[in-house]
């Protein structure tokens, strides 16, 4: 089998992470099949449409690194690959249905549903739904209705008094009963609309779609989609309905339990590979003991054996755990570029949205390997960082004493490490250690006591990325200026 599946969202809201997963799990069935993966847009609800969201699926993607076969930016044998541009196809098909019986004409209105509503309601009946009362008109008096331009919808007949069946691939043999689907729903709107559920079928079958890798909210939706297939004669695809992504508190994850769509994620500092990896493990296992992937690797591995049944919780420290690691991964210069466009917006370089200048930008490629190790997202560098691009305020006095000491040693030791500036920037980490070791040393010193003063008054913070690579980017002259600048306040 030529294996074809497909991402198929509505561009109603921005990429969030549940359709990530999905489309990830698409993508990945796709390539370790060797098939195909699609995408196609299911724009019927216009109301809600926006092309600010087409764009912001196809940057986010395209940001992700995950490309699909055929789709509506780069077209493919099945065109079009937007449903608003396929409208006479599910015309036709909702008419072929109801010309050989498995569909039909209702020409209830608006307000005789609700009042059908109202009247259940009211008498508390169980019946929900509509009452198929259009279901039994004969064919001439709908062909009449219509005729005379009667407004009516086309509703699929679903057969009574059955059982619907199918496998899925994950979840195994599945059995609903008819009377639990929602009494002869319908397909094609008085405006010649298509409802979500003709249009699916329709394209998936149309576009040789295989395999329908989809959450499991979409389950209670399968039994009508297979009444559906069957009512056209056609062999449904295989279904796989993927575990829930919850969050902590065992709901489905959301807006409230933190970043929920991609671009949140980018503001924040995630990195791509981060975002792909951890994903990918929502409701998967590859290897035993293995964490790590690359998307090829995951590509490779994948396979819907591979799939859990329980509910994926997303973790938020794991994901932090995995942008860390790939951060940590990355060359100077690759990290340099990623962290740049954080770096303007905090104006690491003057006003926020300024460039750096060709010393400012090495200086900032350079001081990638200082804070490699000590930051989880890409938006904490530049905080990290602003000490060697703007002289820090002096700290109170009080920051610059050792435990134990008093401002005049601190006055001392602050000096002494003055003298070691020179020496320290022409020295690599492990001799510059070695030397003031042994002037501490020297001084009967504690080597903590000699480097804190000296480390307050470079960095502005008792706290900072490693002292010896900070002295070799700010430069002998500028770190005498700063530790001169504090020893005039101390003094």
């Amino acid at each position: 089998m030529n294996i074809k599946d497909r991402y198929a969202p509505s561009p109603t809201g921005l990429q969030h992470i549940g359709g990530v997963r999905t489309a990830l799990f698409n993508y990945l069935f796709a390539r370790s099949s060797g098939g195909r993966f699609i995408l196609r847009l299911e724009d019927t609800d216009r109301t809600r449409f926006d092309e600010a969201f087409v764009q912001n699926l196809y940057d986010t993607f395209a940001w992700l690194g995950v490309h699909w076969d055929e789709g509506p930016d780069i077209g493919g044998p099945a065109a079009p690959y937007v449903q608003s541009g396929r409208f006479d196809l599910y015309k036709k098909y909702a008419q072929e249905l109801a010309d050989a019986g498995r569909a039909y004409c209702c020409f209830c209105s608006a307000e005789a549903l609700e009042t059908l509503r109202k009247e259940r309601e009211q008498a508390h009946a169980r019946e929900t739904g509509y009452d198929r009362r259009c279901r039994s008109l004969s064919p001439e008096e709908a062909a009449d209705r219509k005729a005379a331009g009667e407004s009516h919808v086309i509703r699929l007949k679903i057969p009574l008094g059955e059982t619907t069946r199918f496998r899925d691939r994950l979840l195994g043999d599945i059995a609903w009963k008819n009377g639990d689907i929602n009494p002869d729903p319908v397909i094609l709107k008085s405006d010649g609309f298509p409802t979500y559920h003709l249009a699916n079928v329709v394209d998936d079958h149309l576009m040789g779609i295989t395999h329908v890798l989809r959450a499991q909210e979409w389950l209670p939706s399968t039994p009508l989609h297979v009444i559906m297939y069957r009512s056209f004669g056609w062999e449904p695809p295989e279904f796989c309905h993927l575990p829930m992504v919850m969050g902590q508190d065992g709901k489905k994850l959301s807006k409230r339990h933190g970043a929920a769509s991609i671009d949140e994620f980018r503001r924040q500092g995630y990195l791509p590979e981060a975002l792909l990896n951890y994903v990918a493990l929502l409701g998967a296992s590859y290897e035993e003991g293995k964490d790590i992937y690359t998307l090829q690797e995951l590509s490779d591995r994948f396979g819907l054996d591979k799939l859990s049944k329980a509910p994926a919780v997303f973790d938020y420290k794991k994901l932090e755990w995995y942008n860390a690691y790939y951060i940590r991964m990355k060359d100077n210069e690759a990290l340099a570029r990623l962290a740049l466009p954080f770096a303007l917006e905090k104006g690491l370089f003057g006003a926020p949205g300024t460039s750096p200048d060709e010393d400012r930008q090495a200086a900032f490629t350079k001081a990638m390997p200082l804070i490699k190790e000590r930051v989880s997202f890409l938006r904490e560098i530049p905080e990290k960082l602003q000490y060697l691009f703007s002289d820090p305020q002096v700290p109170a006095a009080a920051e610059f004493i050792p435990k134990k000491s008093d401002l005049p040693k601190a006055i001392e030791l602050l000096k002494l490490g003055r003298s070691l500036i020179g020496p320290v920037a022409g020295l690599d980490d492990a001799g510059a250690e070695g030397f003031v070791k042994q002037q501490a040393e020297n001084a009967g010193a504690k080597l903590g006591d000699l480097m804190m003063p000296l480390r307050v008054a470079l960095t502005g913070s008792r706290v900072s990325p490693p002292l010896f690579g900070s002295i070799r980017i700010l430069g002998v002259k500028r770190s005498l200026e700063r530790i001169d600048r504090a020893l005039a306040e101390l003094e």
